[in-house]
């Protein structure tokens, strides 16, 4: 019984998926805005600093992404913002003594899988918030700004599948 009950729920989804009913995996990925923090280096105080600095860009930007509902105004406020954001880089590398600066730029980059709790990204090109560090030569800090992910606590945005959502009432019904 269960297992025809899956091969029907599998007939479903490969018809709606057909019809254009199940978003294809490069409009899900056109729905995500990520930040790539590149470090300067990778010696101990320029990933040490990298941190710091995203530190305070997310405290920069929460504020301004908390009023964006869609991808489409977030990637507009951070184009808007990009002289801002380097000047909050810029100026927390010169508290720590730093001689090289930053830059901020929006770009469509490569980025691999990545699994934020229950969420996981496919590796793909994705529109991201780039923010090198001097040479940007060291190893990096990823996130999502939009939605935004890494700029809320935990528990206060939950990511559902709707597939999966009837999939486990299935199973537990």
């Amino acid at each position: 019984m269960k297992n025809a009950l899956l091969i029907l729920l599998a007939a479903v989804i490969v018809i709606a998926s057909a019809a254009g009913l199940v978003p294809k995996e490069e409009t899900a990925k056109a729905e995500y805005l990520r930040i790539h923090i590149r470090a300067n280096s990778n010696e101990d105080d320029d990933q040490s600093v990298k941190y710091e600095v995203k530190e305070k860009v997310v405290g920069f930007l929460t504020p301004l992404i908390a009023e964006c509902d869609s991808k489409e105004k977030a990637m507009k406020v951070i184009g808007d913002n990009l002289r801002n954001i380097e000047k909050v880089a810029d100026r927390t590398l010169r508290e720590r003594g730093y001689t090289y600066s930053s830059e901020a730029r929006l770009n469509n980059e490569l980025f691999p899988t990545r699994v934020y709790e229950s969420l996981t990204l496919d590796s793909g090109y994705y529109d991201a918030l780039i923010l090198e560090l001097g040479e940007g030569a060291g190893d990096n800090w990823w996130c999502v700004v939009y939605p935004p992910l890494c700029f809320v606590g935990s528990g206060n945005y939950v990511y559902k599948s709707k597939i999966k959502s009837i999939i486990d009432s299935f199973f537990n019904n």
